[in-house]
């Protein structure tokens, strides 16, 4: 990872952090306290971190950090789920990762065929929120759907045309919330595996939202709905 910002934000997580990357004008506060908490310092020269880091212009620290993922059976209490099946882009997984720890989701599952939680283009995207809501990297999709199926979760899908409108729809059970690919959606075969689809209503020429926005619409419907129902 690069940057002071989400390396404190992993230490925040509770993240164990292996290595840091220091070059000459790094954040020294946020480089001890990784070396704190036992990670390991190397100091670079000028124009060093240039050479190895993924961002043309990358910040001046950098670090290795452990996977945070978790077993699939972590999840089992979470009231909102957010399931991404073959999400391709990592600026749009790191958005559902913002999306669902600001909205207060139990979780995300990227399932096999998903771009990677950890490439180092999704944990920017993410902004440091990688670290702050539980993730299940892995899980061929029909199992895994069929697993939290089996917790009585209901499993609700997106569909852009075909679907019950969003605020219809009662997302205050639990439920998991499955994404599918940019560009051809949810495969019929796992659509027919699902408790019900739900679509975004649009005017205008636009076909689709992008699946972080979808993420975002739909998340926080849901947490508008449980903040309904609390007493006042």
């Amino acid at each position: 990872m690069e940057g002071s910002k989400i390396l404190d934000e992993a230490m925040r997580g509770g993240a164990e952090v292996l290595d840091v990357f220091a070059a000459p004008d790094a954040d020294d506060r946020v480089v001890e306290q990784a070396v704190g908490r036992g990670a390991r310092r190397h100091d670079l020269a000028q124009g060093v971190l240039e050479r190895v880091a993924d961002t043309v212009t990358p910040q001046p620290v950098a670090a290795i950090v452990a996977n945070v993922d978790i077993d699939l059976e972590g999840l089992r209490t979470a009231e909102l789920l957010v399931v991404c099946v073959d999400v391709r882009d990592p600026g749009n997984l790191g958005t559902v990762l913002r999306v669902a720890e600001s909205s207060g989701a139990g979780g995300v599952i990227c399932c096999e065929g998903s771009v990677d939680a950890y490439s180092p283009k999704t944990v920017r995207a993410s902004a440091g929120s990688l670290f702050h809501v539980p993730v299940v990297a892995g899980g061929e999709p029909l199992e895994v759907l069929d697993r939290i199926g089996r917790w009585g979760v209901h499993r609700v899908g997106t569909d852009a045309h075909r679907g019950v409108a969003y605020d219809a729809v009662d997302l205050t059970v639990p439920t998991a919330l499955v994404l599918g690919n940019e560009a051809h959606g949810l495969p019929q075969a796992l659509t027919d595996e699902l408790d019900g689809t739900v679509t975004i209503p649009m005017v205008g020429r636009t076909e689709s939202l992008n699946v972080g926005m979808a993420a975002a619409v739909l998340c926080f419907e849901s947490a508008r709905q449980r903040r309904a129902q609390q007493p006042r």
